[in-house]
């Protein structure tokens, strides 16, 4: 989305006169005003330029593994009843790299940007924890607040890549919080992981879960917060999005 610098309709007014049925005329907002507020509210979520294109009808599934068939019609019967009974619940999108589980959890966020007018953030996990760990530097004017309010405050927030780096105990003490106060607000949280969401130690030998990284008790916490989506099948990057010259 593109934000026109002034506006054919009302001229970069915001305002237009309408002729009403009866003769009279009347001011009322212009067109313009709702998609300048989307147009802010998309910046606002902070989404990466290489994700910006991502869109359900988008989403790479011809020929591929069934269960991301599954997780293209969740996420797409995701946005359909969003806000529903507005409980706050989210997705948890597992499985193997490269299978398109940023992809959907973008795609879903600009949907309800774009549709139903949500005010959403992307946040990815391992810049997360390093601006919580910066804003605890005397040498950085971020306070730990100015962080994490965004964080707290989003309608929609997409935590891409969780247990992708492990924190010191005090910075995952704060991500903990984080997750806690979004559940106990009923704020929507939309997870992407490449770990299999098993319990700590149940995985095959060598192979780390989302138990082992961010621990049991919240692995077990995201089983309330989230609806778990595992994504499997060939990595994407590697064939379609391979890198080329030329």
């Amino acid at each position: 989305m593109v934000e026109s610098a002034v506006c054919p309709l009302c001229e970069g007014m915001g305002m237009r006169v309408v002729r009403q049925p009866a003769g009279g005329q009347v001011a009322e907002p212009c067109e313009c005003q709702h998609e300048r507020k989307v147009f802010l509210q998309l910046h606002r979520a902070q989404i990466p330029l290489r994700y910006r294109g991502c869109s359900l009808e988008s989403f790479e599934r011809t020929g591929t593994d069934p269960s991301l068939f599954l997780a293209f019609n969740t996420a797409q019967r995701f946005v359909e009843i969003y806000p529903g009974d507005n409980d706050g619940t989210g997705l948890l999108f597992t499985g193997s790299i490269g299978t398109g589980k940023t992809h959907l959890a973008v795609a879903i966020l600009q949907k309800l940007v774009l549709e139903k007018g949500a005010s959403a953030l992307f946040c990815d996990y391992r810049e997360l924890l390093k601006k919580i760990t910066n804003s605890y530097n005397p040498r950085v004017d971020t306070t730990e607040l100015e962080v994490l309010r965004p964080v707290f405050g989003a309608e929609v927030l997409v935590l891409d890549e969780l247990g992708a780096a492990k924190p010191t105990e005090w910075v995952w003490e704060t991500v903990a919080h984080i997750l806690n106060t979004r559940y106990n607000d009923k704020r929507t949280t939309v997870i992407t992981t490449n770990y299999a969401n098993l319990p700590p130690g149940s995985g095959m030998a060598r192979e780390e879960t989302l138990g082992d990284r961010i621990g049991e008790r919240m692995r077990s916490r995201l089983q309330e917060m989230c609806v778990p989506v595992e994504m499997q099948g060939a990595d994407y990057r590697q064939s379609v999005k391979r890198a080329r010259l030329g």
